[in-house]
């Protein structure tokens, strides 16, 4: 999972969507996600598929990443306008995936021994597989407020690139222990 994030960054700039105004713009973004579209699930393909995972584990990753798409809560609450460009601030409610990796982590750390193999040696694989099962039964949820650029390009409307810390919080994975 550690290249999940330059995975988003592609995902998200594959997906800027056009609009009527900034607000439609914005809203058929998250609407791509929130029903799965065939760009997202493509992307979302290549993500699963760049990360060494076994196939079990590719599958259970898979479901995470669909169940937090499908299930994004999010609320247009402000539109500020500079030219051709918007500034659209968004509440976004994702599952709490930074939580489950975090407490997964700690868990490792105080119980190594339950991730030894036969021979007593440390398996990352168990690690992993641990750490998914505990992403894919999250149910905590967190809220964000972040603000997407919108640029008018040939009368349409176009989502810019969110920054690093936007998609953090976008996919549930966002560390708020820094801030």
């Amino acid at each position: 999972m550690k290249k999940f994030l330059a995975m988003l960054i592609i995902l998200f700039s594959l997906t800027g969507c056009g609009g009527d105004s900034p607000k439609s713009a914005v809203d058929s973004y998250f609407k791509k996600y929130k029903s799965l579209s065939s760009d997202v699930l493509v992307d979302l393909e290549e993500i699963v598929e760049s990360e060494n995972l076994n196939e079990e584990q590719q599958e259970k990753y898979r479901d995470i990443l669909k169940k937090q798409y499908k299930d994004l809560e999010y609320e247009i609450i402000e539109e500020e306008y500079d030219d051709d460009v918007s500034y659209v601030t968004v509440k976004v409610k994702v599952y709490d995936l930074y939580k489950v990796q975090s407490d997964a982590s700690t868990y490792l750390s105080n119980n190594p021994e339950a991730f030894y193999n036969e021979n007593n040696e440390y398996d990352v694989n168990k690690f992993i597989s641990y750490k998914l099962d505990k992403m894919q039964d999250v149910t905590d949820k967190i809220e964000y407020t972040i603000t997407l650029t919108v640029t008018k390009e040939d009368d349409k409307y176009k989502v810019m690139q969110p920054s690093e810390n936007d998609l953090r919080k976008i996919h549930g994975i966002y560390n708020y222990d820094i801030d």
